[in-house]
């Protein structure tokens, strides 16, 4: 039976709430999913200040996250109904609801905790439809990572069984990679911060004027500091061994500051000094696996001069794009969730446990009833092995 689900998801950035509006069906092994398109809403600017004020380093109260987890949930519920009017007038069937992350708790190389906010039963309210929510949490109880659900994704569309030289790398706050190793099981993991490191600094360098390096042009005009680049690279995370998450728990805004101390580049430079860490996380993984291919969305490929640095560390790699494998590399997360709630309803797991290193895949999220009572579909006779983008 087909389906038409909204997936949403607010990222690292928190300054919009994705919606991306998909009709997906199964054909045997194969789920088949056709692209409606993105709709966007922004998170209002005090909201976003509020949120800041929230994560790591900084302190919230009980009633904060109370009051945050029930505006986001407004917020996500209006803008599920615009992207249901613009998108799908005849209506959805399923609103899968990532929700903002608050906190991912590691402790580590294990993950023992993660918070999602933005209160499903407020999404249901207003949509009239069933939600699914709290995707990570069954693969964390599981001894998983949570992280990256991107890797279903990845594995089902980009990553044959043979595909060991092809990776798939999503540049947003925090870059992450998934790849087939030798054996040909799915490796997934965290490879460090993209955007998160760059664009607290923004951030700070014009008192909030700007929230990013549009363009990457700050790291264009400025030069690479040796010394600090090496500074950074010397961060214990990167040595941990996959499957490991990680967030702006540990990439925190003050992070560059706390790493670098007084004398530290400034200004482009320092800009320049975050793309090229970037750029060589992204290429110490290629090499890592021995990658002559890699598939890139996110927002970084809006960066032209990260992606060139990734390109011009590692020559001998094609880089492509996600859009020639018919999703836009921009809505990647959100159509994500879109197929994970669509395999959760047919009583499909959601996860690798070879990527996240939980202990068996998983079934994930939690259902909220929308006006009707909560009707699921029959199970799907088998496992899913590949995903097929119809246009």
């Amino acid at each position: 039976m087909e389906m038409t689900v909204v997936g949403m998801i607010s990222g690292t950035s928190y300054d919009a709430i994705d919606a991306a509006v998909a009709d997906l069906s199964l054909d045997g092994d194969t789920v088949q999913l056709r692209p409606r398109g993105l709709h966007s809403g922004v998170i209002p600017d005090a909201v976003r200040a509020r949120i800041a004020a929230c994560l790591p380093p900084g302190e919230t109260t009980i009633e904060e996250v109370c009051r945050l987890d029930t505006e986001l949930g407004q917020l996500f519920g209006g803008v599920a109904v615009d992207a249901i009017a613009a998108l799908a007038p005849g209506g959805a069937d399923l609103v899968v609801s990532h929700g903002q992350t608050f906190f991912h708790w590691v402790q580590g190389d294990r993950c023992l905790g993660t918070l999602q906010l933005a209160a499903p039963a407020w999404i249901a309210e207003a949509t009239g439809t069933m939600v699914v929510s709290d995707l990570r949490s069954r693969d964390v109880v599981r001894g998983g990572q949570g992280a990256p659900l991107a890797s279903t994704l990845d594995a089902l569309l980009l990553l044959g069984e043979h595909d060991v030289t092809r990776g798939s790398l999503n540049l947003g706050g925090i870059a992450n990679i998934t790849v087939r190793d030798g054996s040909g099981a799915i490796v997934a993991y965290d490879i460090g911060p993209a955007s998160a490191l760059m664009d607290a600094s923004v951030s700070e360098l014009t008192g909030g004027r700007e929230r990013m390096d549009t363009d990457g042009a700050r790291a264009a005009r400025g030069t690479v500091d040796a010394g600090a680049l090496e500074r950074l690279l010397d961060e214990g995370y990167y040595r941990l061994p996959p499957p490991k998450s990680t967030g702006k728990e540990l990439f925190t805004a003050t992070y560059v500051r706390e790493r670098l101390g007084d004398g530290g580049p400034e200004g482009d430079d320092l800009l320049a000094t975050l793309t090229e860490l970037t750029a060589w996380l992204v290429v110490d993984a290629i090499d890592a696996h021995g990658l002559n291919e890699l598939v890139v969305a996110g927002g970084g490929v809006r960066n032209p001069t990260l992606m060139g640095r990734i390109q011009a560390l590692a020559p001998a790699v094609t880089i492509r794009r996600l859009e020639e494998f018919g999703l836009p590399a921009q809505a990647k997360e959100a159509y994500m969730f879109a197929l994970l709630g669509y395999l959760s309803v047919h009583g499909l797991e959601g996860t690798i446990a070879s990527a996240t290193g939980a202990r068996r895949g998983s079934i994930l999220g939690s259902l909220t009833p929308g006006e009707r009572p909560i009707t699921l579909p029959p199970p799907a006779p088998t496992p899913v092995r590949r995903l097929r983008i119809l246009t």
